[in-house]
């Protein structure tokens, strides 16, 4: 009688697990060294976990790649022909100018018609640039909106979170030494961008202090930006 009750049991955490599995959202992370600094996407899979939502995802990412980069090489073709996946978050270099801007849209609607195919909602992820060029940073979230809007995508606006945050004084830099890639700061602004964007009903002050963050008045600055964004 006590081994069927444990067999019983065992049965239904396995079906409970298989149910949260099934449930999970699934994203693909299309980018470069702007996401996989610091396993961005762990950090929003983390996150998630702790608001008790299941998040798996999947990244194909290389040093300096843009949208183009990826269409042409065709891995990403065959990934997602063998994987379903909820999200495709993409990712490029700043795109301030007007090359970047042309491709931003141009190469993101070859990307669209994909994500369409597989039955996949493209999310841009909006970028920051850098402190050198950083007097075009505006250039950087309107060409994003700008592409977002053309090609019927999401957008996930961390790029204007971002300079928010910077016209604060006495906060933890989000860029790292070279003053370009983030700081793990910065990557779990970006992520918990992401996680917001994603369940826009989850009160990110209940959020636990954590280890990306060294500075408190820093995290909860985060939290009212992206909350009021």
């Amino acid at each position: 009688m006590k081994f069927s009750c444990k067999l019983k049991t065992v049965f239904f955490l396995w079906i409970l697990l298989i149910g949260l599995q099934s449930n999970a959202q699934k994203i693909l992370f299309v980018g470069n060294s702007l996401t996989y600094s610091n396993n961005l996407p762990k950090m929003l899979e983390e996150i998630a976990k702790e608001f008790n939502e299941s998040i798996k995802t999947k990244s194909l990412c290389a040093p300096n790649y843009a949208i183009i980069d990826h269409l042409n090489e065709g891995k990403l073709q065959k990934l997602l022909q063998k994987n379903k996946f909820d999200y495709l978050v993409v990712q490029q270099g700043p795109s301030s100018q007007l090359e970047g801007k042309k491709m931003l849209i141009e190469d993101g609607a070859k990307l669209k018609k994909l994500c369409d195919k597989f039955n996949i909602k493209l999310v841009y992820f909006m970028v920051w640039t850098s402190k050198r060029w950083y007097y075009t940073f505006d250039l950087v979230i309107e060409n994003h909106t700008i592409a977002a809007q053309k090609n019927n995508a999401l957008l996930f606006p961390v790029g204007k979170i971002w300079k928010a945050y910077n016209n604060k004084k006495n906060k933890e830099d989000l860029y790292s030494f070279d003053g370009f890639h983030p700081s793990k700061a910065g990557s779990f602004l970006a992520a918990l961008t992401m996680f917001y964007y994603l369940y826009p009903k989850k009160n990110l002050q209940n959020l636990p202090f954590n280890k990306w963050i060294k500075n408190e008045d820093s995290f909860k600055l985060m939290i009212d930006l992206i909350q009021k964004s």
